[in-house]
């Protein structure tokens, strides 16, 4: 009985996986085929990737993206981690009513927050730009940040900026050389987070953006109903990009976690030597 369960649950697991990752691997096969064709693969080419680069609209909505994406990062990380160690610092019963607050966003589904962003910005009469996209996407950012960098602060000692003060660190140095190097991974992950939901968002986009400004997620919305093999192509690139950028995220810390443990191991022999 267990062992019927057991190939069971790896039939399902497999089903799951090929769920997930299978129209990743058609859209990356057919982002190569000579032809039009999206059910027939007639032979290897990149002529749709030297045709997405030679399109103005795919290049200007891939530089919307990705300025809108790192700016929103960027500002989305270091706001979100200075009120996460604000939060810290706080009464209880009003950090609980800040974190409460803060999961709204989160828990309110896009095409509200969408709506209510568009609301704001026509009542104040702001025109809408590339500008109200970035602070759309740094707004609904924010919260991703504070919710990834507060389990590290939990878990961090409160006597450590403390000790650093007494020992001659000012306020701001405690902060640079003690809380942030302990909370990192929280900030990494955060900006991680942030950067991927800014990346492909798409319905607060197209509310927020001004005319002639195109992300890749309005991009493709409109051009989906054609026949049009460079939206592979375009994903495709982003397929690559993101899996390098989560190797080497993953990759890098190993390394270096392999090194600090050959040197304390170097550190422990030679000490033992003399």
């Amino acid at each position: 009985m267990e062992k019927k369960t057991g190939i069971f649950q790896k039939i399902w697991f497999w089903l799951i996986i090929a769920f997930f990752y299978l129209p990743i691997f058609y859209v990356v096969l057919f982002s190569f085929n000579r032809s039009k064709s999206l059910t027939n693969f007639t032979g290897f080419s990149l002529r749709w990737y030297q045709r997405m680069f030679e399109s103005r609209p795919v290049l200007e909505a891939i530089g919307y993206t990705v300025a809108c994406a790192v700016i929103a990062t960027v500002v989305s990380t270091i706001a979100g981690t200075i009120t996460a160690i604000g939060l810290s610092k706080c009464r209880k019963v009003l950090r609980e009513a800040i974190n409460q607050v803060n999961n709204l966003p989160m828990l309110n589904p896009d095409i509200v927050t969408a709506i209510g962003f568009m609301l704001f910005f026509t009542s104040l009469r702001i025109k809408a730009s590339f500008w109200t996209m970035v602070l759309a996407h740094i707004t609904f950012c924010i919260p991703y940040v504070i919710l990834s960098v507060t389990p590290k602060l939990r878990s961090l000692d409160p006597n450590m900026p403390e000790a650093a003060m007494d020992l001659g660190c000012t306020p701001l140095q405690a902060l640079w050389k003690v809380i942030v190097p302990q909370i990192k991974p929280g900030i990494i992950s955060g900006a991680l987070i942030a950067f991927s939901m800014s990346f492909d968002d798409f319905v607060i986009s197209l509310f927020t953006t001004g005319p002639g400004v195109t992300n890749i997620s309005i991009y493709v919305y409109g051009n989906v109903k054609r026949v049009n093999p460079t939206i592979n192509a375009l994903s495709a690139i982003l397929v690559f990009v993101i899996t390098a950028v989560l190797v080497i995220v993953n990759v890098i810390p190993m390394i270096r976690e392999r090194k600090e443990a050959r040197n304390a191991s170097a550190a422990e022999l030679e000490a033992a030597n003399r």
